[in-house]
């Protein structure tokens, strides 16, 4: 039996994976790259192990050093987690060569199935060769044939951009996963993304764990989870479950896998604004690992699936059939990411990361057992679950994924959980980073959400535009931030009053919108808002702030940490008095959206060359994502700062296009 397991991965899937190890009564060693030499994974294992270097391709993706650490550390089995290596049939192979168990399915499955266009072909689907794509084929799909997490994807709907496309996912793909091989087939709008959990043993038997649907996405990148798929036909389920189980079967696969489909044509309730018809299934690829969405499928079956995975590692057998589902899980990807900017990743220190739930404060949660549930069908009660790789205090990087944790529900029935787990995420304290959290709310709590006719991949180009409006109520909040920052101020400096009244004070704050504040001291000791008008001061702390509209008095906690206050779920600014001229830039200016890397300049970019409105000038890539950066209007370009392999700042002045309507310095001179 193991006594040791190396996770050879990072963040919150390692801490996963530890939680379960330590249940079981099993020693873990972490592996750490030097940015992440304090993260959360590394101080929860009982040994780590250094991987000199901060990007992937030095560290994680380095299958001999993590092997070598494994040896160095005396671990006598290796969980791969999910990406890096996990998927990585080389790894696999050296794992087991190096006399350690491999916690995952044996190399030529994964060899059989890893490769998209190899699982294709293993199957009988032929490939849609790039020569072949013409105009009625459109639009496509380029895809990187190993890999996953939507990197190396792009759609292509004009006949001139595919081969653009082709070199970019090219790119994209190696970067992330080592391997350049990309392909194509054809894009189906709008489907429905659908997945079968399997796991199977050394002794013949296969599970299908039931359905999850991954529908909303942004970026090819799943947000949203649940399972199991709702408004599915029998029949078509039946199907999806006969192909997963023969695919597995058909390569010998052992451990935790999934098969992915996109479905179209799901027939839709009477009504629906969307056309349905036969559903069709298409094939889509198997994930020869553990998916970062299992635990939905975890809590509607009761069922710890690491657990399971390092059991099946060990040889023992699996029951013959796996538990019935109880209920509903919906499972929601906190993104340290900016929706509204284009998805941009956010970096910076994390002050709280906080769920007012019990025993989910940041930590990574435990999954449903056997008999947690109660009554024949669903669960007697909702419960809400975190798993997470950070807690209140730590740093998000630019080397890694921005997710910071998943907020997982199970309820009764999918409304209920859909309900409680916007309720959750509305409530919870997140502080730092810009995240995606006001979007999960809105998201959870859309018509088109709440009726699965209407779910789709086009979910967010649907409606991103009134998802990212920003929550009501900012106004108050920044009242409620004027007065706690007035309470501060007299906690410090003492609460003296004269007996004249006061001048009004006034203090303003950016948001979604900038709002200035003005209130004087109260003779009773409180406050006095004048303005905006028909806000009055209930009660007033450094904190904590009470304010009445209408008759309705609402609280507001309120935490500033550097320039930021956050109030309730609403990030403020303080505005400065008088505006830094350094902070003026010259027009044409290209800053850095996020903080990164420049991967590549535009082939053959110089000074001085002739630019187009829209023309892709350089890429930066933070986070596991790809940002294009292009030139904001017709020119010239008349500097080009960046340089592959430069690490750059938020707001570093990359280049500067010259737009057609502004004189150059030279024709300023010319006409003095």
């Amino acid at each position: 039996m193991m006594k040791t397991v190396l996770v050879a991965n990072r963040g919150e899937i390692a801490c996963r994976v530890f939680r379960t190890c330590r249940e079981l009564g099993i020693a873990t060693v972490a592996v750490y790259s030097d940015a992440d030499a304090d993260a959360l994974h590394v101080r929860e294992a009982d040994a780590a192990v250094r991987l000199p270097g901060a990007t992937p391709a030095e560290t994680y993706l380095r299958g001999d050093l993590v092997v070598k650490a494994a040896l160095a550390a005396g671990a006598d089995a290796i969980h791969p987690g999910y990406g890096f290596l996990s998927e990585n049939k080389e790894f696999a192979a050296a794992v087991i060569e190096a006399g350690l168990v491999w916690i995952g399915p044996p190399p030529a499955a994964i060899e059989a199935m890893a490769s998209k266009t190899r699982a294709k072909e293993l199957l009988g689907i032929p490939p849609l060769a790039a020569d072949d794509v013409t105009e009625a084929v459109l639009p496509v799909l380029v895809k990187a044939a190993a890999g996953g997490g939507g990197r190396g994807m792009r759609i292509v709907r004009e006949l001139d951009a595919l081969k653009g496309a082709l070199a970019a996912a090219s790119a994209e793909a190696l970067s992330a996963f080592g391997d350049g091989e990309v392909f194509v087939e054809p894009y189906v709008e709008d489907g429905r993304h659908v997945e079968v959990q399997i796991l199977a043993d050394t002794h013949g038997t296969v599970w299908t764990l039931g359905t999850r649907d991954c529908s909303l996405q942004r970026r090819h990148q799943k947000v949203i989870e649940e399972a199991p798929a709702p408004g599915l036909p029998a029949d078509l389920l039946d199907s999806l479950y006969a192909a997963s189980a023969s695919a597995a079967r058909s390569v010998g696969y052992v451990g935790a896998g999934t098969v992915e489909f996109l479905v179209a044509d799901v027939p839709q309730a009477p009504g629906s604004a969307r056309a349905g018809g036969t559903p069709i299934a298409h094939f889509l690829e198997m994930n020869t690992r553990l998916q970062v969405e299992h635990p939905v499928t975890e809590e509607i079956h009761g069922l710890d699936l690491v657990a399971l995975q390092l059991a099946v590692a060990e040889g023992a057998p699996l029951p013959p059939a796996p538990p019935e589902p109880r209920g509903h899980a919906i499972e929601a990807r906190l993104y340290a990411e900016d929706p509204a900017g284009g998805w941009t990743p956010q970096t910076g220190v994390l002050h709280a990361l906080e769920f007012e739930e019990p025993g989910a404060q940041g930590m990574p949660g435990a999954p449903a057992t056997p008999g947690a549930s109660q009554g024949a069908d669903a669960p007697s009660r909702t419960r809400v679950r975190v798993d997470t790789g950070y807690v209140s205090g730590d740093t998000v990087g630019v080397h890694y994924d921005a997710m910071l944790a998943k907020v997982v529900v199970h309820a009764a029935t999918r409304a209920e959980a859909a309900r409680k787990l916007a309720h959750v995420l509305e409530r919870a304290r997140v502080h730092g980073p810009a995240t995606n959290r006001d979007l999960l709310v809105a998201s959870l709590r859309h018509p088109d959400f709440a009726d699965p006719a209407r779910l789709g991949t086009g979910f967010y180009e649907r409606h991103l535009a009134a998802l990212i409006e920003p929550p009501a109520g900012e106004e108050r909040a920044a009242v409620a931030a004027a007065l706690a920052a007035a309470a501060r101020g007299r906690s410090r400096f003492g609460g003296g009053w004269r007996n004249v009244r006061s001048q009004d004070e006034s203090r303003t704050y950016e948001g979604h919108g900038s709002h200035e504040v003005r209130y004087r001291p109260a003779r009773t000791g409180g406050y006095e808002v004048t303005s905006p008008p028909g806000i009055r001061a209930v009660a007033v702390a450094p904190d904590r702030v009470s304010l009445e509209v209408d008759g309705v008095v609402r609280h507001f906690e309120v935490a500033r940490h550097g320039d930021a206050v956050f109030v309730g779920r609403h990030r403020l600014t303080a505005a400065p008095r008088f505006p830094d001229p350094r902070e003026q830039t010259a027009p044409g200016s290209l800053l850095a959206p996020m903080p990164g890397t420049v991967v590549r300049v535009a082939e053959g970019l110089a000074v001085g060359d002739p630019v187009e409105a829209g023309q892709p000038l350089l890429w930066l890539e933070a986070m596991k994502m790809e940002h294009r950066v292009a030139a904001p209007a017709s020119g010239t370009l008349t500097a080009l700062h960046a340089a592959p392999g430069r690490q750059v700042e938020v707001g570093a002045l990359l280049a500067v296009v010259q737009p057609l309507d502004v004189p150059t310095e030279a024709q300023e001179d010319q006409t003095a």
